[in-house]
């Protein structure tokens, strides 16, 4: 652990959405988060394969995959359905940790940067997913320095989702 309270080691950011998947990491020594690439959401579950396969290529210490939570703090189907998504892609990159990070309103905050970058609204869609997932990185890195604990909860492969499994 860095004097920072800061693990090293690259941290590969998940934004879950229904059609798409935001991937994005960050370098080893947690400075600097970047957009990595959006895949496409697929029945076969070759996504997963594929986070699994950035995970292997980018030498990932854990995959941070967002928890869509109300404001009010409480859960609703997109935080089952992304807890759901985190349990399979803990399946696919075990022994690998991963954990639920908070990412409230990231979707909405990257909208925002892209919209205060100039990028005309309707490009946002090719790159939001991967904004919003640097964003998931940046907040797990700020919250393990303010408090020298890895943030958000652990998941592991085969548990169980609100409605049932996670398969």
């Amino acid at each position: 652990m860095s004097a920072a309270g800061l693990r090293r080691g690259v941290r590969l950011g998940v934004d879950v959405g229904s059609v798409r998947v935001g991937v994005a990491r960050c370098d080893p020594d947690g400075i600097l988060a970047t957009p990595v690439r959006t895949v496409a959401r697929r029945r076969d579950g070759g996504d997963v394969a594929e986070i699994a396969a950035i995970a292997a290529e980018v030498g990932a210490m854990e995959v941070l995959v967002g928890l869509p939570r109300h404001l009010s703090g409480r859960q609703g189907e997109s935080a089952d359905a992304a807890r759901g998504y985190a349990v399979r892609v803990a399946a696919a990159v075990a022994p690998l940790p991963v954990r639920l990070v908070d990412e409230r309103l990231t979707t909405v905050s990257a909208h925002q940067a892209l919209r205060a970058s100039g990028r005309p609204g309707r490009r946002h869609r090719e790159v939001v997913d991967q904004v919003a997932a640097v964003m998931i990185v940046e907040h797990a890195l700020e919250v393990e320095r303010r408090t020298g604990q890895p943030a958000g909860e652990p998941v592991g492969p085969g548990e169980t989702v609100r409605g049932g499994t996670s398969q």
